[in-house]
């Protein structure tokens, strides 16, 4: 998504459609853990993990767009979230610390990933022991979604695509509006 649709991103019923807090209930995110928000845009769910993982914890709030990552330096500071890393990544490189993560989220942008088995390998060089890559897509098997084909995935497309790239599933969520949380390992 480019940063010129950023206000799709603040939008008044994201609470109610996300469940942000929820999504983090889900995936048990807790004080004290090392997390990245790959793709955070302005940071709408880099703040849910800020306040979750608390002072000991750590987010990397991870963007491809410069512009993005002025958005979530606003949201940052406004918000006094001392514990995010902004990370400035590009298509080759996610740029996130190697064995750190205890949880990597992408949130609506596994789709977006221009390389995905380069990104992949990354992130799984990233994670810590018991680390977990945790995807929250728009579910396109579902026809009363009403986004883009494009921006939709299924479930089956997941756990092909990341099995591909050495990733074992976990679990998938499904009690979100729109989109399912899904979990895997390396």
């Amino acid at each position: 998504m480019s940063y010129k649709g950023a206000d799709w991103l603040e939008r008044p019923n994201r609470d109610a459609e996300q469940q942000p807090e929820h999504v983090l209930d889900v995936l048990g995110i807790k004080d004290g853990q090392s997390v990245a928000d790959v793709g955070c845009g302005s940071g709408y769910f880099t703040a849910h993990l800020s306040r979750r993982v608390g002072a000991r914890g750590r987010v990397y709030a991870s963007d491809l767009q410069t512009e993005m990552l002025d958005l979530l330096a606003k949201r940052v500071e406004k918000e006094h979230l001392a514990n995010v890393t902004p990370v400035h990544a590009d298509p080759n490189d996610a740029k996130l610390p190697p064995k750190t993560l205890d949880v990597i989220l992408l949130v609506d942008v596994y789709h977006e990933l221009p390389n995905p088995p380069a990104t992949l390998a990354q992130f799984r060089n990233a994670l810590a022991p018991n680390g977990r890559l945790a995807l929250v897509e728009y579910r396109a098997e579902d026809p009363k979604v009403e986004i883009k084909p494009e921006h939709k995935t299924t479930l089956e497309q997941l756990k092909r695509e990341l099995a591909a790239n050495h990733w074992s599933f976990v679990s998938s969520d499904e009690s979100l509006p729109q989109q399912r949380i899904v979990q895997f390992t390396p």
